[in-house]
């Protein structure tokens, strides 16, 4: 019975095994060509988009490539424009008042013959710039000598006031004593007119040219003196109380702390003083004689060259001008501001 039921159920196993076998091969070649398809459809879809990737970016690497000259154009030109708007702000202005200076130069000149015009002044100085640096004698030399050797007393002059007024404007800030102790002198002393000074300087060094040297050291000593002490008296305190605490000796203090905080002050100073003392030297050179644009300036009105003088006032103005420029960008160098 057991037989006849294992006999039974293994027929009814094997019955449609002939079945299974016969429709495998299709069904497994029907999925095999499927996914074949399936996965041809999948790359010739990704080769597709990445051809349509590659077009468009190709498309978009040649607007770029077409837009960015103009682009860039356009901002060269708008770099220029405002260079030039700049420019033309700080040339303009000082354009336009050297323009109103001429014309009212020219038109006092129309209503008095004494005073020459501009057209006048400048042939004069054609004539006389062609040789500036010629030399006939010792009072009769060209304009370019005069002028080198007033800056030479200026510098000689300014030399010496730098070396006392500088260091005496470091001890007048640092110790208060000093500083009450010569308030009044310098007090006493400052408004004096320097030309007072020149007749002192005449009878200590009995010439003129150091007489003239003198006068210069004279006018220019008080700006330093006075701008290096109140730079070293801004100077904070927490600053000198450090130095105290890490035990700096007076001259690492001087070199150390004060001397880079004083600077601007100092060059203030400076600039004071070269722009007086360039003043100076034109009214004593006019008193003392000899070679310089002061005396040179006295010599022409002396043969009544108007238009020499009109062209020696010019000629103070630019080289004033230059020193004081000079100055004003060695002090925007060492400014801490500005950095």
């Amino acid at each position: 019975m057991s037989a006849v039921i294992a006999f039974k159920s293994a027929g009814v196993g094997m019955a449609p095994a002939p079945e299974t076998f016969a429709e495998s091969p299709l069904s497994a070649q029907a999925e095999v060509s499927a996914e074949v398809a399936t996965e041809v459809t999948t790359v010739v879809s990704a080769v597709a988009e990445d051809a349509a990737v590659k077009e468009s970016q190709t498309a978009t690497d040649a607007k770029s490539t077409a837009s960015q000259p103009q682009g860039s154009g356009k901002r060269w030109w708008t770099n220029i424009g405002r260079r030039v708007y700049v420019m033309l702000g700080n040339l303009v202005p000082p354009l336009l008042g050297l323009c109103i200076m001429v014309g009212l130069w020219a038109f006092v000149a129309l209503n008095n013959d004494s005073i020459p015009g501009p057209i006048a002044t400048w042939e004069a100085a054609t004539k006389l710039f062609a040789d500036p640096f010629y030399s006939n004698g010792p009072n009769d030399q060209g304009i370019g000598w005069n002028v080198l050797s007033s800056l030479q007393r200026v510098g000689v002059g300014f030399g010496f006031a730098a070396l006392v007024g500088i260091p005496m404007g470091f001890i007048l800030g640092r110790f208060t004593f000093v500083n009450r102790m010569f308030e009044p002198v310098i007090s006493l002393l400052r408004p004096v007119s320097p030309l007072a000074w020149l007749p002192i300087g005449l009878l200590v060094f009995k010439r003129a040219d150091p007489a003239a040297t003198w006068t210069i050291f004279i006018c220019s000593i008080w700006p330093m003196i006075l701008n290096t002490a109140q730079g070293v008296q801004r100077v904070p305190q927490d600053y000198l109380n450090v130095a105290r605490v890490l035990g700096l000796s007076e001259d690492k203090i001087i070199t150390r702390i004060l001397f880079p905080a004083v600077l601007p002050y100092m060059l203030t100073g400076i600039r004071l003083s070269i722009g007086t003392a360039w003043l100076v030297i034109v009214a004593a050179e006019m008193l003392t004689g000899g070679v310089g644009i002061g005396f040179w300036v006295w010599d022409e009105w002396n043969n009544l060259k108007v238009e020499h003088i009109l062209i020696a006032i010019f000629v103070i103005g630019i080289v004033g001008f230059l020193l004081e420029q000079f100055l004003l960008l060695l002090a925007r160098r060492f400014s801490y501001e500005t950095r």
